[in-house]
């Protein structure tokens, strides 16, 4: 085994070990003023409607319904933050991550959209402890208008962000190296952007164990 692969597999085991710990909801917040104090890294979750960001979530954390602790009337717009690892009682988390309130609007009055962008917008531009983004993109699509539109929010925002593909054991295998190729090739436009495309599946945990050892190497920075 190359250093690199061995590299590789000591994080995957670290990060499986964290996930497999603490992992609770903290807080929503409505607007900045509500932020948690910044003292943990963050890894922020972005992501159009329907994307299968909740179900990532839950994947990710091995739990079956962490995602949605925090979902209730009112909050749809809010940032929602999940402290991982840590100690039980007390100190800050090992990580934190931000469940960003998903985009694409097609029939919300334009005062939503509006509000939307300007929480996001502001909290991408001064979180200083903002690791990385997360930018899930659906595999039976592969990246829309709106995904790239967030690219570009991402990329003026000067922070750096992976493509992750959702939803893969919904299409063929040839289906999704083509959209895996494309999302690529799409990536390598966008300055903030990381070369490599995550793939993954919630429903057959494909990609998860790849997907926390990225999580907790970007929090590491």
């Amino acid at each position: 085994m190359s250093p690199e692969d061995e590299l590789k597999a000591e994080r995957i085991e670290r990060a499986g070990r964290l996930f497999s710990g603490r992992v609770e909801f903290l807080k929503s917040a409505p607007a900045l003023q509500f932020l948690p104090d910044p003292d943990a890294p963050e890894i922020a979750f972005a992501g159009r409607s329907n994307v299968g960001k909740s179900s990532l979530l839950n994947a990710l954390t091995g739990r079956r319904s962490i995602a949605r602790a925090s979902v209730t009337p009112g909050r749809t717009q809010e940032l929602n933050f999940f402290d991982v690892g840590g100690l039980e009682e007390g100190g800050p988390p090992v990580l934190r991550l931000v469940d960003m309130p998903g985009y694409g609007f097609a029939k919300a009055p334009p005062k939503v959209v509006e509000n939307w962008k300007r929480l996001v917008r502001d909290f991408l531009r001064g979180r200083d402890v903002l690791r990385r983004t997360l930018v899930l993109i659906d595999s039976r699509h592969g990246p829309k208008k709106v995904d790239v539109e967030m690219m570009e929010m991402l990329d003026q925002s000067a922070v750096g962000y992976r493509l992750v593909l959702t939803k893969a054991d919904k299409i063929k295998a040839s289906d999704l190296a083509a959209v895996k190729a494309a999302t690529e090739a799409e990536a390598r436009k966008h300055p903030a952007a990381y070369p490599e495309v995550l793939v993954t599946s919630s429903e057959l945990k494909m990609g998860i164990d790849e997907l926390r050892a990225a999580v907790l190497a970007d929090a590491e920075i």
